[in-house]
């Protein structure tokens, strides 16, 4: 879904590497545009170096000789963070332990001696945002981590920032309060239309709120693309087996067949030999044998309420990962009989 017109700037890194005084390579040289109005997503294992990039954009770190940043056509690489006019939300939260919530919020607006006036109105705006104006003089120690993250959010948001930051925010809270958090970050980011970009190593984060991600491996981009895109088209071994679960059976290609352990596949390609098979768990649906392509048995079965997440053992080297409804019991060495379809699987050579 497209952004609405958008309060944010356009962010481009131009050549941007970082090497640390010790020696230490955290970033090859990248080239990155952000759309105004975009949610990027800075996706990786750690040490990957997304959290460089994000330092590098903020002004906490400078690129090396040779790099730039700029915020729509202004080259700010030598700006530091005070002057980048950027909002960040950090998993910590960050927050000022000697202020309630109000002066939390309302501490950036100050730095910027904006009118007494102006302040007490941006502040209620950003409360009433948040959902959080009942905790106005609430002390942060006194708040759940949910609320601080709320607390921290509309501390950023409330200087109306040409770029929002956030790093690894709910990485901290539990499943339930992160989803939930998910869900109004990623409502709050639409209706502003702000530029943001967003680190994280959870792939469901990064499926969920961003616009673009931006798959990180070892100080290089490995990917970039839709959320849609990287799962079903990654560009190679590494995202494949980062972003969800993936399949992989070794098989050879020949005469219109692909010969996998425990079957055989359909195959249109023209080229024959050895062939990497990759798909993923809802990708294969469990058929009637006489309709089976490839088939197995049940190693372990993990009940999950609205699906159930079968190991099965076909033969290869590892045993393939198939999901399917929650409605029917699997048990340890039932047979299962799969069925692939063609534009269902991907292939590496």
């Amino acid at each position: 879904m497209k952004r609405p017109d958008t309060s944010g700037t356009s962010v481009i890194l131009d050549g941007c590497a970082k090497t640390f005084d010790d020696g230490t390579r955290a970033l090859e040289p990248i080239d990155l545009e952000i759309e105004a109005g975009e949610t990027m997503v800075l996706l990786g294992p750690s040490g990957c170096g997304k959290t460089t990039t994000l330092r590098i954009i903020a002004g906490l770190e400078s690129p090396d000789p040779g790099g730039r940043v700029l915020f729509g056509d202004d080259e700010v690489t030598p700006l530091p963070i005070e002057r980048r006019n950027v909002g960040m939300v950090f998993q910590s939260y960050a927050l000022f332990p000697n202020m309630n919530v109000e002066q939390n919020v309302a501490y950036g607006l100050k730095v910027r001696r904006l009118p007494r006036q102006q302040v007490e109105q941006r502040v209620g705006e950003m409360l009433e945002m948040m959902d959080i104006e009942a905790l106005r003089h609430r002390q942060i120690d006194q708040l759940s981590g949910g609320q601080r993250q709320r607390v921290a959010l509309a501390r950023a948001i409330a200087i109306h920032p040409r770029v929002l930051l956030l790093d690894e925010p709910l990485t901290a809270l539990d499943a339930l309060l992160r989803e939930r958090l998910r869900v109004d970050i990623d409502a709050l980011l639409r209706r502003l239309g702000i530029t943001a970009v967003y680190v994280t190593h959870d792939q469901a984060e990064a499926m969920a709120l961003g616009d673009r991600i931006v798959v990180m491996s070892n100080g290089r981009v490995a990917q970039i693309g839709a959320p849609r895109n990287i799962y079903h088209s990654p560009a190679n071994g590494f995202v494949a087996d980062f972003i969800g679960t993936m399949n992989r059976l070794s098989g050879h290609a020949r005469n219109g067949r692909l010969e996998v352990p425990g079957g055989v596949l359909p195959w249109s390609a023209e080229r024959d030999g050895p062939v990497e098979l990759l798909f993923r768990p809802e990708s294969a649906q469990i058929v009637e044998p006489e309709r089976a392509q490839l088939k197995g048995q049940v190693v372990t079965s993990f009940f999950l309420g609205d699906r159930c997440r079968l190991a099965v053992d076909g033969g290869g080297e590892t045993h393939m990962i198939i999901e399917t409804s929650g409605r029917h019991h699997y048990a340890p060495g039932d047979p299962i009989h799969l069925k692939l379809e063609e534009g269902e699987f991907l292939t590496l050579r």
